[in-house]
């Protein structure tokens, strides 16, 4: 499954802006891109077939990830706390078109 991923990682000053997404595998997402998320100001964001976005934060110091689905009109986010090997288990899972049904355990927060 291919993606389009937008990212910054803040220790190398790399980033690729949500306008100038870049197309990616799953697999490559995983083992590209996973490893490099590693300091507070890190994301990563993958967008789906229908324009969907999935944002990935890291929270190095505490060993997790905070992963959203957010609601811009809403300015809220739906999203949950993951290890790192929970995430790649959900992002080798993903469908096409992400769902909050398909990630079990979000809670709603507003911006």
């Amino acid at each position: 499954m291919h993606y389009r991923v937008f990212y910054l990682f803040d220790r190398s000053g790399e980033s690729v802006s949500s306008a100038s997404a870049v197309e990616m595998s799953v697999r490559s997402i995983c083992e590209q891109l996973l490893p490099r998320l590693q300091c507070e100001d890190d994301y990563l964001g993958i967008i789906d077939a229908e324009e969907n976005i999935m944002q990935i934060l890291c929270e190095f110091e505490a060993n997790r990830y905070w992963v959203e689905l957010p609601l811009d009109a809403a300015k809220a986010s739906y999203g949950r706390y993951m290890d790192l090997d929970h995430l790649r288990e959900l992002l080798l899972g993903l469908p096409a078109v992400f769902d909050r049904q398909d990630i079990p355990g979000l809670e709603y927060r507003p911006w």
